[in-house]
């Protein structure tokens, strides 16, 4: 008789066994991943050489302390937590601020902590398309976060469009405008963004006309969803562009005191630009609103015209109908059933009066 021989308990290691409720620590990234491009700028001038965050706030102190301004501008896309706090730390930038750069979907506004601005600005993008039927999106949204003070400018940018590195370059090859500090550098930002709100405008303007054509035409029969989507696109360009007025507003009324005379006068020109674009904006809305009204109302005629062809058809429908329900009661003594010429005379009857009814709707534009 053959023995087996008991193998020992199998023992297992609990945090081997898969746990979705433990999630496992997350190695924090280096801000260097987030960090797009990082200069220091003194007189207009970029300062040659590359730079960390923290060694280029030092490189501005060294080149104060010598009586020569500087500042430096960061940019950093979409960085997390770790990363922003480590960039928060090194600029002293306030915790709430802080939070609502890392998470995004941000209102647009304006604050201010001690002497350092935070500025919320939604971007957005016009997605091209061949026609407003085929697309399934019209307008992109990001955004952008700008804190800025009197030796440095971070900005922060959520989104795949609305690059900042062309705008730098520009920038860097005028020199001017560089040379008046860090708040002409938001100044420049806000001013671009804005350039992109008017650009985008236009650009949906093309979309509205088409589709306004397209209702009135008398040769096609309207469609109510191209209107409704377009609706939708403006009204998340809205949303976008018009609460960005009042913050440009605040600045330049409240936080006066922190730029210079040149760079209020170019905040107060783009404050008139942005006005112009949140103005036109609010325009397609109400543009859309009624042509949503006037494609309803064509729909409801071209019902009416529906049901009426319907109706014409039915009636001359129910004569033969009719005729041919009677003589269908296979009774004995019914009229003309013993004549030879009976059943034709009743197609030619069946026959006379649908022609009748017809030339009766047709000249009544029922058909």
């Amino acid at each position: 008789m053959v023995q087996f021989k008991a193998r020992p308990p199998i023992l297992l290691d609990v945090n081997l066994i898969h746990n979705p409720a433990v999630e496992p620590e997350r190695i924090p990234k280096p801000p260097s991943e987030a960090v797009v491009d990082c200069a220091v700028y003194c007189q207009g001038e970029r300062i040659p050489g590359q730079y960390t965050y923290s060694a280029a706030l030092e490189k501005v102190h060294d080149l104060e302390a010598l009586g020569q301004p500087a500042f430096v501008w960061v940019g950093l896309h979409e960085p997390d937590e770790h990363q922003m706090q480590m960039v928060a730390d090194a600029y002293h930038l306030h915790p709430l601020a802080v939070e609502d750069a890392v998470h995004a979907h941000q209102r647009p506004k304006v604050e201010r902590y001690d002497d350092t601005l935070f500025l919320v600005v939604k971007t957005v993008n016009y997605v091209p398309h061949e026609s407003v039927e085929m697309a399934r999106e019209i307008v992109e949204t990001g955004e952008i976060m700008i804190f800025v003070a009197k030796d440095f400018v971070v900005t922060v940018r959520h989104g795949d469009h609305t690059g900042l590195a062309a705008l730098r370059t520009h920038l860097e090859e005028e020199k001017k405008q560089l040379a008046l500090g860090p708040f002409a550098v938001m100044h420049a930002i806000a001013d671009h963004i804005v350039d992109s709100y008017r650009w985008v405008a236009h650009a949906m303007e093309a979309d509205i006309d088409a589709v306004e054509e397209a209702t009135f035409s008398p040769d096609t029969r309207t469609s109510i969803e191209p209107i409704y989507m377009l609706k939708r696109e403006v009204v998340e360009l809205r949303r976008a562009v018009s609460p960005f007025t009042e913050a440009l507003t605040r600045i330049n009324t409240d936080h006066q005191d922190l730029m210079c005379k040149e760079v209020r006068r170019q905040m107060r020109d783009v404050l008139d630009h942005q006005i112009h674009a949140a103005d036109r904006i609010s325009s397609y809305d109400e543009m859309l609103s009624s042509l949503v009204q006037a494609a309803l109302a064509r729909v409801g005629m071209q019902q009416n015209l529906d049901m009426r062809k319907i109706s014409a058809w039915a009636a001359m429908a129910a004569v033969p109908t009719a005729i041919a329900g009677i003589y269908g009661m296979n009774f004995e003594n019914m009229p003309e059933l013993a004549w030879k010429w009976g059943y034709p005379a009743v197609l030619l009857l069946m026959l006379s009066i649908c022609g009748f009814l017809y030339h009766t709707f047709h000249r009544n534009n029922w058909l």
